[in-house]
């Protein structure tokens, strides 16, 4: 119990500071969007066209943040937006990139100043003494040895 307690009190305060929205109220929002691999890339690109989600994403008062191809997944997308904005970026996904990708959304924050703060704090390991490997390089041979094959001639 004490050490549940212990834990409670030394992390929940970074993750409910890690959680807070940023300065401006905006918050992060990463989406996936994962090839459907029953398509070519070039059916992709035409239905991308054809909706104009290109040309017309993000949605005014949207950053987009990072954006990234990830071979063998899709797209990865982190955007920066105002609460307000979420049902219009919702909508810009489902008008725009529906039947040529599967949709995930995950609301995100950045840890990077938060990993930096916890590095830095750490208490420096201790060197370890260096040890000698306890298993022989090369496996030690049997003391049975392997029996030879014999040829049988068929008649």
């Amino acid at each position: 119990m004490k050490w549940t307690l212990l834990c409670w009190f030394l992390f929940v305060p970074f993750v409910v500071k890690a959680q807070e929205a940023t300065d401006d109220g905006k918050i992060m929002l990463t989406v996936i969007l994962r090839y459907d691999e029953s398509k070519t890339l070039d059916e992709i690109d035409d239905h991308l066209a054809k909706t104009g989600f290109i040309k017309n994403f993000p949605p005014e008062g949207v950053e987009i943040v990072s954006y990234y191809i990830v071979m063998g997944v899709g797209h990865v997308i982190t955007l920066r937006l105002p609460p307000d904005k979420l049902r219009e970026v919702n909508v810009a996904f489902e008008k725009g990139v529906w039947s040529a990708f599967r949709t995930e959304f995950y609301p995100t924050y950045d840890y990077v100043r938060i990993f930096n703060e916890l590095k830095r704090n750490a208490p420096n390991p201790q060197p370890q003494a260096e040890t000698t490997p306890t298993t022989p390089a090369r496996p030690t041979p049997s003391p049975t040895p392997t029996p030879k094959r014999t040829r049988h001639r068929s008649s």
